[in-house]
């Protein structure tokens, strides 16, 4: 019976996580996950902060949405090498904030949730792209 090297100690494997963890390790990529996980948290909250709880469709979108975005930028920091990809999802996350107040059913276009939902978004989108294109740069130098 012949005995194969399991795939977590193939050497292109732990060269690839060596990279990915110096990634996640710059004070860059920790200064984007705190700012991602302030954004996110700001977007969950941001219906009782700016006084738009009453408009409870876009309340609950922002809730959800404000919570996804901490999920999905919280993982990339923990686990870089296997959540890189998400980083695209935090971008559409960001733009969707963006259009939200637009997009929703009823009229939730206000102020209030036009200024609140287009700086939240367009910071969202802004650290999702600077997480993607931390993960590209990777790529880039490993060719």
């Amino acid at each position: 019976m012949t005995t194969h090297p399991s795939i977590e100690q193939h050497p292109d494997l732990a060269e690839m996580r060596t990279r990915f963890e110096r990634v996640t390790s710059t004070p860059r990529a920790q200064a984007v996950e705190a700012l991602a996980l302030i954004t996110g948290l700001y977007l969950a909250a941001s219906p009782w902060i700016a006084g738009f709880s009453g408009l409870t469709p876009l309340a609950i979108n922002n809730l959800i949405a404000g919570l996804a975005f901490c999920l999905c930028m919280s993982g990339l920091g923990s686990a870089y090498e296997r959540t890189h990809a998400m980083a695209w999802t935090a971008v559409a996350l960001g733009a969707w904030t963006i259009i939200a107040p637009w997009v929703i059913a009823g009229e939730m276009d206000t102020t209030r949730t036009v200024v609140s939902n287009v700086i939240a978004g367009g910071v969202a989108l802004c650290l999702g792209l600077a997480m993607a294109a931390m993960a590209g740069r990777n790529r880039e130098s490993r060719v």
